[in-house]
């Protein structure tokens, strides 16, 4: 028998409700339920390739930092819950996160230097509804990668191209650099990285 969900939920029901081993990835957006697409092999290319060149450079300056697999986002003042496609997380900062042992959720701002969406066709989430929550959470950094020009023209652009996005936190509001073709990105988390933005979109290919 399945059991009919609510169309508003608290995030705790959400928690309760999660299928496991469905095949399916969900988050929470203010209440509801939202099915996430499947992604593209291009978008998961992009992601690992983030993954490995940002694993080695934390493992090289000897931060305690790590990519969890399935951890949750969850804005304080919302019954939201996010899976970002990149999540590092401060592990020294997780003994004042209340629901990490319970739950593996962060909701504090402070436990993550960067955060990372690649973006699909659900690009509103990434630069709408994610960006200001990521924003009010205190997350000093979040990158939009948008390697298939898939946002609006506000955002990338016009015309639309390929455009990687870096939002710095600075007096508690996100300020934009944006990065294309050759450009080396500019990280205030990561300040050696030498990463350009071509070498990210090209890995999707």
């Amino acid at each position: 028998m399945t059991q009919a969900v609510p169309k508003i939920i608290t995030f705790d029901e959400f928690i309760a409700w999660y299928p496991e081993n469905s095949g399916v990835r969900y988050e929470l957006h203010n209440g509801e339920i939202a099915e996430m697409s499947q992604p593209t092999g291009k978008h998961e290319k992009v992601k690992g390739f983030l993954v490995r060149k940002l694993s080695v450079e934390f493992d090289r300056l000897n931060l305690p930092y790590f990519i969890p697999n399935q951890a949750i986002v969850k804005p304080p003042a919302r019954e939201s819950g996010y899976f970002p496609d990149v999540l590092i997380v401060n592990d020294a900062a997780l003994g004042s996160e209340p629901l990490w042992e319970k739950s593996s959720t962060i909701i504090n701002g402070v436990s993550i230097p960067l955060v990372i969406e690649v973006v699909s066709t659900n690009w509103r989430d990434d630069y709408y509804l994610k960006l200001a929550d990521y924003e009010e959470m205190g997350i000093p950094e979040y990158w939009v990668v948008d390697y298939a020009a898939l946002g609006a023209r506000k955002f990338i652009g016009n015309p639309k191209q390929p455009t990687f996005s870096l939002y710095q936190l600075i007096n508690g509001e996100y300020q934009v650099t944006q990065f294309r073709g050759s450009d080396k990105i500019q990280s205030p988390t990561f300040s050696e990285l030498n990463l350009t933005v071509e070498q990210i979109f090209i890995a999707g290919q």
